[in-house]
């Protein structure tokens, strides 16, 4: 991945987009691979490097990206990180609701890209968000207008070629008082082995009211590293949720700025990690504005070798007075080589707030247990039983109910399997 790469990608694009290709891959020469010795990336080490991976200019074919009986109202299909189908086909440019792939909306929808500048995934972050900036650019954009009520779009993001490194981007922004819905998901057949570096950026119009759901279902070779921002106006709302089940290695970095007076963010998690896998969560949330209200809310459990990372921080500025604040990260140790690392932080400079957290790190409970038991289950039953009500109160979250029955499926099947293998 070098400047004639860059000089691919950026092949009939307006002079800007090409500057901020430039820049980023300037930062990306001079970023090294992240370091476990850096708070950022502590507790894991990444086995794999950019390098190992090609660039493609053909995607290949992808495997199913059902979400069971889900309907949505629009439905793009990206992969390899290029955009193969929309339905239905590309808006009117001046349509109140554009929904079309990145590629035309430089062109042709350009002003609510232009606004992510300085409001967008920070290129410098580290060296995966660098290369995403420079060689990136398939993906789609969600443009609703003022006042626009639509969802739920749905996004299908696939890895089809092992080898291949893809840079899939999803852009959603909302103008003033609009609504809008968007689920993402992000799959693989269970042969490919390749890395993904997914992008969503969020931005929020005064009295927007965001829904976003990611749904990370990626095969067992798979390798995510995934940035996520979303910046809020006045009286914005935004639910976020992620559902992380698949993949060798997955992280997500997440970082919500409430710069409006009376924004407001919601953010759940429902994640589970078997055999080898490593699921990093790397969460910020800023309050800038008066006012403003958060909630992190995140369930996770982790079986055979698993690792799970979830370091959350709530960041309160000294004029964002009268916030609201919460983060909670429960997770679940059903087998003894398992490890969950959770670790939440405060800063706090704000003197009138209400700000706190909680954290657990167990195994079931025998006492929960023992009660089933009672009852006339066997052991088995009553540790799914208990496996299940433990994430029914996260997926109760997610905004869109649509796709809540294949996770709780998915979930649930992954315990399941593992007692069927003896593994728990």
């Amino acid at each position: 991945m070098d400047v004639r790469a860059v000089d691919r990608a950026a092949e009939g694009e307006p002079e800007w987009r090409v500057a901020e290709r430039r820049g980023a891959l300037t930062q990306f020469e001079a970023l090294d691979k992240p370091d476990p010795r850096v708070e950022e990336w502590r507790y894991v080490e990444l086995d794999f490097d950019l390098g190992d991976y090609r660039l493609v200019d053909t995607p290949g074919e992808p495997g199913d990206g059902s979400l069971g009986t889900f309907s949505p109202s629009h439905r793009i299909v990206v992969v390899d990180g290029i955009v193969t189908s929309q339905e239905p086909g590309p808006p009117e440019a001046d349509a109140p609701l554009w929904v079309g792939g990145l590629a035309e909306a430089v062109t042709q929808r350009p002003d609510p890209l232009r606004r992510l500048d300085g409001n967008g995934v920070p290129s410098g972050i580290d060296q995966f968000a660098a290369a995403h900036a420079a060689f990136g650019g398939g993906g789609a954009l969600i443009h609703a207008g003022r006042n626009t009520v639509t969802g739920p779009i749905l996004v299908e993001v696939h890895a089809a070629t092992s080898g291949v490194v893809s840079f899939p981007r999803i852009v959603v922004v909302a103008d003033d008082t609009a609504q809008v819905a968007v689920v993402v998901h992000l799959t693989s057949r269970s042969d490919v082995d390749a890395l993904m570096v997914p992008q969503i950026e969020v931005l929020g119009g005064s009295g927007a009211n965001v829904a976003v759901t990611v749904v990370q279902n990626l095969g067992p070779e798979m390798r995510s590293i995934g940035h996520a921002r979303a910046v809020l106006g006045r009286d914005a709302n935004l639910v976020l949720a992620e559902a992380g089940l698949g993949g060798r290695f997955s992280r997500l970095r997440l970082a919500i700025d409430l710069e409006g007076r009376g924004s407001s963010a919601d953010v759940v998690g429902a994640y589970f990690g078997d055999r080898s896998q490593v699921l990093d969560y790397r969460y910020v949330m800023h309050h800038a504005g008066l006012n403003t209200r958060s909630n992190m809310f995140l369930k996770g459990a982790v079986e055979d070798d698993a690792l799970s990372v979830f370091t959350g921080m709530i960041r309160i500025d000294e004029g964002a007075q009268r916030t609201d604040a919460f983060q909670t990260n429960r997770n679940l140790i059903l087998s003894e080589g398992a490890a969950a690392q959770s670790v939440p932080n405060l800063e706090i400079l704000a003197n009138d707030v209400k700000c706190g957290h909680g954290s657990t790190v167990g195994p079931l409970d025998q006492e929960q247990r023992y009660y089933l038991m009672s009852r006339g289950l066997d052991p088995q039953r009553a540790d799914r039983l208990q496996v299940r009500g433990f994430f029914e109160e996260a997926l109760g979250r997610f905004p869109t109910p649509e796709v809540t029955p294949p996770l709780r499926e998915w979930i649930n099947g992954k315990f399941v399997e593992a007692q069927e293998e003896g593994r728990v």
